[in-house]
């Protein structure tokens, strides 16, 4: 069934393969289940809000943003953007009839969040255990009902890592029983291992986790008989002859015609880690991901589709076009902290963003601009938006990238909106903006552009009748940010010492 939104990247190919990555866009440190006919994803959000995307699908392949597992992290602190913090490496089970989601915050410990319907509200973020460096937990219920979780650390908080720790937990997933048992050291052969995630079959305790880095790892596969181990490693899938570095981190998944997939990421940079899919049997109970000759499997760029009970797909991809006529935004959207519902409203059918103040001199550190993630490797962006600010400390516009980042500012003249061109560069703890005055309108819509090409490299421009671009010649190559790909995103801020009134309004804002 043909998607009516044309997405910038469709994975599906529609003649009964598909192509990765799946998903072209930052869903990174992805998890995957299997409940019925439907298929739930989760993927790490670090400090952006609302937290902790959930992921649905009935074939692998087509995906679309259902919900949230929470609108906000539960820390003052987070108020404020705090770049690579808050949510990291989730993991999605379903027990008893209830879907439980944990996440490690490097900061603040492990939490839990369930519930019985994914698509509906899920319960609020409780904190497992309250401890630092602990990271990319996931649960695990055994036959006999005692259930355990497994971790990894954050050299950078707790001062090792490449180790996994098992832990007893109670069965209602509320507290752990011990402080664990170190079940695996990779420091030799499996450096900076991270992000298990554990099951069991035929018999054999089974830890998947990633290992060798984020852009230049591989995934190994530990075996053992028993919970604690002793744990047998295995490298299964690595980049090989490939363009596809680090293919590894990700879930297994059954389908319900007895297929076995793999979805894992890679680092691709200014994009940041998509979202890969990738057939995987099993030999002498030992999972085969991937493809080649050699023992060491190397990751498909096409494949056939997963078998499903229905023929009748649609095709789809994560939600990025939005129009602004529901009663919620769009869940395709992001803030940069703590969402503040003072700095938007929805109004007949436009995304009001108020000019409230910005906290920071740059646009680097400023909480309150609404974001997406890139989608596709090439691809543009447009909005459509009106602004009549009353005096010229308030801006608003356009945000392109991470650490390195573009865009267009609007900002009031004597008569009309100046458009100003801004770039900026954080490194060692420092931002660095610069912005120039490229041109002038008066209209009441001013239609703001962003094109993307294949390098992350971004040329503005802008129009007041959405036929005639002017086109920025400076173009800027973007990179990504703290952990997390480069966004894209619109505000209005009230640069002043006194509060204002003034707002910018959103017609539609359309990915191409």
């Amino acid at each position: 069934m043909k998607n009516e939104n044309q997405s910038a990247w469709l994975p599906d190919l529609e003649n009964g393969y598909y192509k990765n990555p799946i998903i072209h866009a930052d869903y990174s440190d992805p998890d995957v289940i299997r409940v019925g006919a439907d298929y739930f994803m989760v993927a790490s959000s670090f400090n952006m809000s609302p937290c902790l995307p959930v992921l649905h699908s009935t074939d692998l392949v087509n995906w679309t943003i259902i919900n949230h597992v929470s609108e906000t992290l539960p820390y003052e602190k987070y108020q404020l953007p705090r770049h690579g913090e808050g949510v990291w490496a989730p993991s999605i089970r379903y027990h008893n009839g209830e879907f439980w989601v944990f996440f490690g915050a490097p900061d603040e410990g492990i939490f839990m969040s369930k519930t019985t319907d994914p698509f509906a509200e899920w319960s609020p973020f409780h904190l497992v255990k309250e401890v630092k460096g602990w990271i990319d937990p996931c649960p695990f219920w055994d036959d006999d009902g005692q259930a355990y979780l497994v971790h990894a650390f954050a050299k950078s908080r707790i001062g090792f890592k490449s180790k996994l720790q098992i832990c007893k937990m109670a069965p209602d997933g509320l507290s752990l029983l011990d402080e664990g048992m170190m079940v695996f050291d990779g420091t030799i052969d499996h450096p900076t291992i991270e992000g298990p995630k554990m099951y069991k079959r035929n018999g054999y305790y089974y830890i998947f986790a990633p290992a060798g880095g984020v852009a230049t790892g591989w995934q190994t596969i530990l075996r053992s008989t028993s919970v604690f181990g002793p744990y047998e490693p295995k490298i299964v899938l690595h980049q090989g002859e490939t363009e596809i570095n680090g293919p590894h981190q990700g879930g297994w998944v059954e389908t319900d015609l007895d297929e076995s997939w793999f979805i894992h990421f890679q680092d691709k940079g200014a994009y940041g880690r998509i979202t890969h899919l990738q057939p995987m049997w099993w030999e002498d109970d030992w999972p085969i991901i991937g493809v080649g000759d050699d023992e060491i499997k190397e990751p498909v760029l096409k494949w056939q589709k997963p078998k499903v009970p229905s023929d009748n797909q649609q095709i789809q991809a994560p939600q990025t076009t939005d129009f602004f006529n529901e009663s919620k935004l769009g869940l395709q959207w992001q803030w940069r902290a703590n969402v503040n519902k003072d700095w938007y409203d929805l109004v007949e059918g436009k995304l009001r963003l108020h000019a409230r103040k910005g906290f920071s001199d740059t646009l680097y550190d400023i909480p309150q601009i609404v974001t997406q993630k890139f989608p596709a490797q090439t691809f543009t962006a447009t909005a459509a938006m009106s602004f009549k600010p009353t005096n010229d400390r308030v801006t608003a516009g356009l945000f392109v990238g991470g650490f390195s980042y573009c865009g267009l500012k609007l900002k009031k003249s004597t008569d009309g909106l100046e458009i100003l061109h801004y770039t900026g560069q954080h490194a060692d703890g420092k931002t660095k903006e610069t912005e120039h005055r490229v041109g002038h309108v008066d209209a009441d819509v001013i239609y703001l552009r962003v094109y993307v090409n294949e390098n992350a490299e971004c040329q503005l421009s802008y129009s007041d009748d959405h036929t005639n671009y002017r086109t920025i010649p400076d173009i800027t190559q973007v990179t990504k940010g703290q952990w997390i790909g480069a966004i894209m995103g619109l505000f209005c801020i009230n640069d002043g010492k006194n509060e204002s009134d003034d707002y910018a309004d959103i017609d539609w804002f359309k990915v191409e």
